[in-house]
């Protein structure tokens, strides 16, 4: 059984004039404040996943009660 190829990922990236930049703020601007929430935290979890392969788990909730 021979082992899998070796696979590379490079980075790229585009560098564009401030002039050039798409109209990203207008689009956002026009979405439902939800919309961009819901995205943001789509966003959120899979980089979670990706930088810490970490599956979404409860969060754990301490209550201080006097006595």
């Amino acid at each position: 059984m021979t082992p899998p190829a070796k696979r590379t990922i490079s980075m790229t990236y585009t560098k564009v004039n401030q002039k050039q930049q798409p109209k990203d703020l207008t689009y956002w601007q026009t979405r439902h404040p939800t919309e961009c929430l819901a995205t943001l935290e789509q966003i959120r979890q899979e980089y979670n996943q990706w930088k810490y392969n970490a599956q979404p788990r409860l969060q754990r909730v301490y209550r201080i009660i006097k006595q």
